[in-house]
């Protein structure tokens, strides 16, 4: 399997391709990493250095690779936090050149935009921009449940309301739906929710809640269940799989007192995932 990843990517932590591409290789997965920014870490530490990569640089990297002859051998085309408006243009153009070249690739897009916490933090025209031009043309999302209402125009909080809202995002043009930080108000107290909706059914994995704010880790959930939906052919099986390694991701990242996520430290949970939680079908 073959993924042209085109993100962001930082020198220290992992968030984006630095987050995305270790994870995918582990699992052996060729990814073709695509820079579109070159930061010396995630701003999240509200400081940091490096070039934002101006969209028509990113088109010429994207050229070079298709030159090459690599469009016809990618499997899916993934992409995660968008900086400037710019680049939906690069990244939907580069979606339709390798669907040309090979008609069975998919585009798998993660529509960053903010958390019910935190609310939007990306540019105030990147929102509009996703749900209108960006999201249409993907074939897997992964929103979170914030990004998923402002996607839909809803407020989804239970599951009947967050089945809606997907249905609604289906209706877009994305044939799967990876609802991650799902948090309904009947859940189990200390619980966290992913839901995975495609044409055949609708899944649902809980997972222990821990107290910890883990940047990136949106960036490899989205990575692995775009793999592991290509491998499997099977929601349910890559929901499992993305949220057995994630979680343990997430808890080793915690327990170790670190602020960065222990992506290499973690490597065997990508490579043999523990599948302690499974996925219960809700529709």
């Amino acid at each position: 399997m073959k993924v042209l990843s085109i993100q962001s990517a930082v020198a220290h932590g992992h968030v984006g391709n630095s987050a995305a591409v270790f994870p995918l290789q582990r699992i052996g997965v060729e990814v073709v990493p695509v820079h579109t920014v070159n930061f010396s870490n995630h701003t999240g530490y509200g400081a940091w250095r490096g070039p934002l990569i101006s969209p028509a640089d990113v088109a010429e990297v994207l050229l070079g690779v298709e030159e090459r002859g690599v469009f016809p051998q990618v499997d899916a085309v993934l992409s995660g936090y968008q900086g400037g408006t710019g680049i939906a243009d690069v990244i939907i153009d580069a979606v339709r050149r390798v669907k040309a070249a090979n008609p069975s690739a998919v585009y798998a897009c993660d529509p960053v935009m903010g958390n019910a916490k935190s609310g939007c933090f990306v540019a105030p025209e990147i929102p509009d921009l996703l749900r209108d031009r960006v999201v249409p043309v993907a074939d897997i999302i992964t929103p979170n449940q914030f990004e998923l209402g402002f996607l839909t125009g809803t407020e989804p909080t239970t599951m009947e309301s967050t089945l809606a809202s997907v249905d609604l995002a289906r209706a877009m043009g994305p044939s799967t739906v990876l609802v991650t930080s799902v948090e309904r108000p009947d859940r189990p107290e200390g619980t966290i929710e992913m839901l995975a909706v495609d044409g055949s059914g609708a899944w649902v994995v809980r997972t222990p809640y821990l107290p910890f704010k883990a940047n990136g880790s949106g960036d490899v959930t989205a990575a692995l269940f775009t793999a592991h939906l290509q491998e499997s052919g099977k929601a349910s099986v890559a929901l499992e799989r993305t949220a057995s390694s994630v979680y343990d991701l997430i808890d080793l990242t915690h327990r170790s007192g670190e602020r960065e996520l222990q992506l290499v430290q973690a490597q065997e949970f990508y490579a043999t995932p523990r599948l302690q939680f499974g996925a219960e079908q809700v529709r």
